[in-house]
């Protein structure tokens, strides 16, 4: 990453990231937008029991959603679950449990969830993992990219005919303005090359998660897709996998609820499907994927790669 890259970033995070830029941006926010009822709208949100994911579920179920809870731990999710239910009144919110880095059973998830369930209106991708070492899966794949690409990759291709026939289909993406400094780098997806930093590779596999937006938008144009940057939120996982940010920054960081709030109003509002599919966004703004002069583009040749290599991994995977 080039210092300009780093050296831009942190600035604009200074500026715009913080709780202080939220509360800030909140004040031309439009009420109205957020009082739609959901009653009767199917809502997956993966990684839903802490954070942000948790946030967003409970917003969403005081609009009376029904909420399917993807969650890797089963404990954490049937205690958040309950929690949910006790403050909203809202019953219908199902726990599922699911790794997203076993990827044979992302696979297995998805096909099954078809199965069960006739409607799906949102999909709301947002577990994460960041690592602080190289790890492989069982899968022989490097984690964090099927936790954070792959994993997405196949649960949305695989949901896409459901949510095609769903009214006012939507696929909102939780990326991270990480994936600001990172160029999409379709040669070294798993980390292989050179020593590695989890924070980037994270990062990569942000922008990795822009790419997939961008292209099923132009793929799937009656589904209404949207990434999203929260800005700089206190979360369990930045807690203990970016210690020393969190402790230097903790004063600035936002709330999960602060966080998520772009989340649910991309997911809910009617003003959020008037803007473009496949489009980036910050505190309810379509900004811009790229930092100025940061040289992160590809090429649309780069992205169709990408999106190759994306569909050949997950076929490998696939059950027959």
């Amino acid at each position: 990453m080039s210092l300009y890259r780093n050296s831009a970033w942190f600035l604009k995070g200074l500026t715009q990231f913080t709780r202080n830029a939220y509360v800030s941006a909140s004040k031309s926010f439009v009420e109205k937008d957020l009082e739609p009822s959901m009653a009767g709208k199917t809502f997956m949100i993966t990684g839903a029991n802490s954070g942000i994911g948790k946030a967003t579920a409970m917003a969403i179920a005081k609009k009376g959603g029904m909420i399917h809870m993807v969650c890797r731990n089963k404990d954490k999710a049937e205690e958040a679950r309950a929690e949910i239910v006790k403050e909203t009144g809202n019953k219908e919110i199902y726990v599922h449990i699911l790794d997203l880095s076993e990827t044979r059973k992302v696979w297995e998830f998805a096909e099954n969830f078809k199965k069960k369930y006739k409607t799906l209106n949102v999909l709301i991708n947002n577990a994460g993992c960041m690592m602080t070492k190289r790890e492989v899966t069982a899968d022989g794949l490097e984690k964090s990219f099927a936790s954070n690409s792959l994993a997405i990759y196949i649960l949305t291709k695989s949901l896409i005919p459901l949510l095609e026939k769903s009214p006012d289909p939507r696929v909102v993406t939780v990326s991270s303005g990480g994936m600001l400094v990172q160029k999409l780098r379709t040669g070294n997806l798993q980390s292989e090359r050179g020593s590695y930093d989890g924070t980037m590779v994270y990062a990569q596999n942000k922008r990795q998660q822009m790419v997939m937006t961008e292209q099923w938008a132009k793929a799937h144009t009656n589904i209404h897709f949207s990434a999203m940057h929260p800005g700089w939120v206190d979360t369990p996982t930045v807690a203990s996998v970016m210690p020393e940010f969190h402790a230097s920054m903790r004063e600035r960081l936002r709330t999960p609820e602060q966080g998520a709030d772009t989340v649910v109003w991309l997911a809910v509002s009617d003003a959020a499907t008037a803007k473009p599919s496949g489009t980036f966004f910050q505190d309810r703004t379509m900004v811009p994927a790229h930092l100025p002069l940061a040289w992160t583009h590809s090429s649309s040749l780069e992205d169709q790669k990408f999106m190759s290599v994306m569909e050949d991994l997950a076929k490998k995977f696939q059950p027959h």
